[in-house]
């Protein structure tokens, strides 16, 4: 069956070629063409497209440059089009909402063994043109041909293979980047599977049972700004028709295509410049942990960080190392770039991140720590169940729910609030740096921001700018009440009203032994005739120096004298 269809491939592109070169050749099928562009030339186009309106200088050949290698139209055409006549619309398929639109159109391009002819596949998408009936979005149709190079001549029409039948060459569409990151992005942010199932099912059938697509085009060398290099650029200029298959009348009404090629090795930059902020934006998370580590590395340090709150952010880094490790894997070209930055995020989550979960969990469990290894084995056991569990169970919950990906996110971007909530809950007193929460805010924000964000992002994905403002805005008021909490107190936005009663460690002793007090922390006298705010008196009435005993709960929850615990200061 595959030496079957290969052998069918092959024969479609030898007829293919020899119909078209034909149909160059022989001046009835020549002057056949000649329609398409005296229609340009009366629609008065002809200014925009002169060499259709002269055609000695359209099939003039340049002598000065014959190397067929050196005029490989293989790449990605973005530009515009708009109606050659004045009569503009469709009769049939097609609705065109304006005048005028952007289109792209993917070309691979074949040597053959005819010289200078060169098999030609590839698609044109045009948008801004929706389906008369079913509403199905941008239209995208499958072309093959021939390009002349000495007359720098291109001409193509319909693929008439099955739908969903791949190209004959995929090895182009395969490695360019730009073609596959787009797909990517498809399939991650924006595209369900029902505007798939309608992309994939939009024009094939209807369109080429009813209309005669062709398109008669231009493709000449143009020269490349400083800034690109010694790229070769090419721009195609165009005349698209569809005239139906029982001349009654046309599909839709004649098309002038304006297209320029596409640096390919700017998209290289742009993705390894991406590459780069990443990795450079681990590399500040691992020192803002440390940080972060060292600011809370006792047992009551740690434990007054939240576990939901760091356990959220290990995922968050896990979903980004697969997704770098995946886009690495579909672009082969630049997989190492990725597989860098799916590396470091690995370390991030993987060693500190998971390291500092598990501190925390041991904080908030001191008494199990001296129940045995077994006992510790279950209970780490379960907190790794717990953590992996989730991760996995998210990513089918974000596969189920591609269509509300954005929401999601907005959700996962709201790790701040555990610590917030736990802060209230415990009246904790500065469990989290300064530089880690205004650290770990921008950086977290910053792919965000890039991905949906910047008009020219690698990924080809349109910004979404109120998205972006809410994440910003939602990530700096999660940030601005840690600091509130952090330098007024957890509680301080909380109304007394509604507070519990909280132990109240400044109160005034009597005295009535007159005897010397020692605070057993730094094992000098108490001056009990000084200010309350000088020493504080625990439940269990031992007395202490406000600094020694506020230090010490730093470190332990417990009365230094009697080992009884302490409520929150």
């Amino acid at each position: 069956m595959i030496h079957a269809a290969a052998a069918a491939g092959a024969l479609l592109r030898v007829a293919v070629v020899g119909l078209l070169v034909l149909g160059l050749a022989l001046p009835p099928l020549a002057a056949a063409l000649r329609p398409l562009r005296e229609r340009v030339a009366s629609a008065g186009a002809a200014a925009s497209s002169g060499s259709w309106a002269d055609e000695h200088a359209f099939f003039k050949r340049d002598d000065n440059d014959v190397s067929p290698y050196s005029w490989n139209i293989t790449g990605t055409y973005k530009g515009t089009w708009t109606f050659a006549g004045a009569t503009n619309g469709s009769s049939r398929f097609l609705e065109f909402v304006t005048s005028k639109g952007d289109s792209v159109l993917e070309l691979l391009s074949t040597p053959t063994k005819i010289s200078g002819v060169h098999y030609v596949q590839g698609t044109i998408t045009f948008h801004d043109v929706i389906d008369n009936a079913h509403d199905r979005g941008p239209a995208q149709i499958r072309l093959e041909g021939v390009y002349i190079w000495p007359f720098r001549q291109l001409r193509m029409v319909a693929n008439s293979g099955a739908d969903g039948e791949p190209l004959q060459e995929e090895d182009y569409f395969l490695s360019n980047p730009y073609h596959l990151l787009r797909i990517f992005s498809s399939q991650v942010f924006q595209d369900s599977s029902e505007e798939k199932n309608r992309r994939k099912n939009s024009l094939t059938y209807d369109m080429e049972k009813h209309c005669n697509i062709e398109i008669a085009a231009k493709v000449v060398q143009v020269s490349s700004n400083q800034n690109e290099g010694e790229h070769e650029k090419y721009r195609l200029e165009g005349l698209m028709e569809s005239p139906a298959v029982d001349d009654d009348g046309e599909c839709f009404s004649s098309i002038l295509l304006n297209a320029t090629s596409l640096n390919v090795e700017a998209y290289y930059n742009k993705a390894v410049n991406y590459t780069l902020m990443v990795t450079f934006i681990s590399f500040l998370q691992v020192l803002l942990l440390i940080r972060q580590m060292e600011h809370s590395n006792t047992q009551s340090g740690a434990a007054k960080v939240s576990i939901l709150m760091i356990g959220q952010q290990a995922i968050m880094d896990a979903y980004l190392c697969l997704l770098h490790l995946t886009a690495g894997i579909l672009v082969e070209s630049l997989f190492n770039a990725f597989a860098t930055a799916a590396f470091f995020k690995f370390v991030v989550f993987s060693i500190f991140e998971m390291r500092y979960l598990l501190a925390i969990w041991k904080a908030s469990r001191p008494l199990n720590s001296g129940e045995g290894w077994e006992v510790m084995r279950r209970e780490l056991s379960v907190l790794y169940s717990r953590f992996y569990g989730i991760l996995l169970g998210g990513i089918l919950l974000m596969y189920e729910l591609h269509n509300f990906l954005r929401p999601l996110l907005f959700l996962m971007y709201s790790f701040w609030i555990p610590q917030i909530v736990t802060n209230v809950i415990r009246d904790t007193r500065k469990p989290l740096h300064p530089q880690y929460i205004l650290g770990m805010t921008a950086t977290r924000v910053a792919i965000p921001l890039y991905i949906f964000g910047c008009p020219s992002n690698f990924m080809r994905i349109e910004p979404d700018k109120k998205w972006c403002i809410a994440v910003t805005v939602f990530m700096g008021i999660q940030a601005a009440v840690l600091l509130l909490q952090h330098y007024l107190g957890s509680r301080c936005f909380i109304p007394r009203q509604i507070l519990p009663e909280k132990y109240c460690y400044h109160r005034k002793v009597e005295d009535s032994t007159n005897q010397p007090i020692d605070c057993v922390i730094c094992m000098t006298t108490i001056d009990l005739t000084q200010r309350t705010s000088e020493y504080m008196v625990a439940p269990c009435e031992h007395i202490f120096h406000s600094g020694c005993l506020q230090r010490w709960m730093d470190i332990k929850m417990e009365c230094p004298t009697c080992r009884r615990s302490l409520p929150p200061a």
